[in-house]
């Protein structure tokens, strides 16, 4: 089955061409250096550069598997969460292919598509197992119990890891995308030098908050800004991923011993983070639990994980109307 997949949650236009878990093509276009600028995604430039793209990646994508619309089976599309703007665009292009093409359209979540990019080099890996999903929009614990079947152990009560990471590192001056950036850049950590918290939820053990950290790091590059003194910017980031790390190993090792679960898989942005993976494997070795975590070009986002979701989602017959609406907000469990 031949599955024409489109992504357009953020601030990347993607296309691919999938066959199961075998991708065909995989096509991005990336907005990285427009909104570099701004320090960030704006929402509004990232909804017009979709329009303007989106046609030729899916082209492009077509032309790199070496197939035409005609081959096409099924129209896979992220119709949540994400940026609504940018999420309109994918999914009215989406629906218009498949009413044209006279083919079934396949709405996929975002984050089960994030954790379906392991399966695409993994042949061995299906559920069930426990993941650890991080980006800048989600940080979520999930016991994948099949395919389209997911249970919410944990997740934050407000921002997520990747935003943390982003606007503390904006703050410190690095460039967009912050987080990729902060990993580069952070050399040793020094909670000595760099006090900061480790925030927890009480009564609530699987879930994270990471809004405090993100304002301790503010509040000490502004307290050290007002009295003159210099900040090491490296051993700052250094610090602050070593805190960030701290609770989503933690965290996430009781919800394995909890759930006698004996696979992990690390899914979205934040697991390329160096520490992250290094201290989980680390971590995983020690206890006997097997890692998985995507290959680097399949950590962000991309249409080739939609392709694989959007696989599984078929044969449980989820299957979308002409009436699929974008959806700016929906949880990973939901039920269709």
């Amino acid at each position: 089955m031949l599955i024409l997949a489109i992504e357009s949650s953020c601030d990347e236009t993607a296309a691919a061409v999938v066959e199961g878990r075998k991708i065909l093509s995989s096509v991005i276009n990336t907005q990285i250096e427009e909104h570099k600028k701004y320090g960030g995604v704006v929402p509004e430039v990232a909804s017009r550069r979709h329009c303007e793209n989106i046609a030729d990646v899916v082209e492009k994508a077509l032309l790199d598997a070496g197939k035409t619309y005609n081959d096409i089976n099924a129209i896979a599309v992220t119709f949540a969460p994400g940026l609504i703007g940018a999420l309109l665009v994918g999914v009215n292009f989406a629906k218009g292919l498949a009413l044209s093409l006279g083919v079934p359209l396949i709405p996929v979540h975002h984050l089960r598509s994030h954790i379906a990019a392991n399966y695409i080099e993994n042949e061995e890996l299906k559920p069930p197992f426990m993941c650890l999903t991080v980006s800048g929009g989600n940080s979520i614990i999930t016991d994948v119990e099949d395919y389209t079947s997911f249970r919410v152990i944990g997740g934050t009560r407000d921002d997520a890891a990747g935003e943390c990471f982003d606007k503390a590192a904006r703050a410190m001056g690095l460039a967009y995308p912050g987080g990729v950036n902060l990993d580069k850049i952070a050399t040793v950590a020094d909670t000595a030098k760099y006090p900061l918290p480790r925030p927890k939820v009480e009564g609530s053990e699987y879930d994270f908050s990471f809004s405090g950290l993100k304002t301790a790091v503010l509040n000490l590059l502004n307290n050290s800004s007002q009295k003159g003194e210099e900040i090491d910017v490296p051993v700052l980031a250094a610090t602050l991923r070593q805190r960030v790390c701290d609770m989503l190993v933690e965290n996430t090792f009781k919800a394995l011993e909890q759930y006698g679960r004996k696979t992990l898989v690390l899914a979205g942005g934040v697991s390329a983070n160096s520490e992250l993976r290094a201290r989980m494997k680390s971590e995983c070795e020690k206890r006997g639990i097997k890692l998985y975590y995507p290959e680097l070009k399949y950590c962000g986002d991309n249409a080739a994980m939609v392709g694989v979701q959007a696989f599984y989602e078929y044969e449980s017959g989820n299957i979308a109307t002409s009436s699929l609406n974008a959806t700016a907000t929906l949880p990973i469990d939901y039920r269709k």
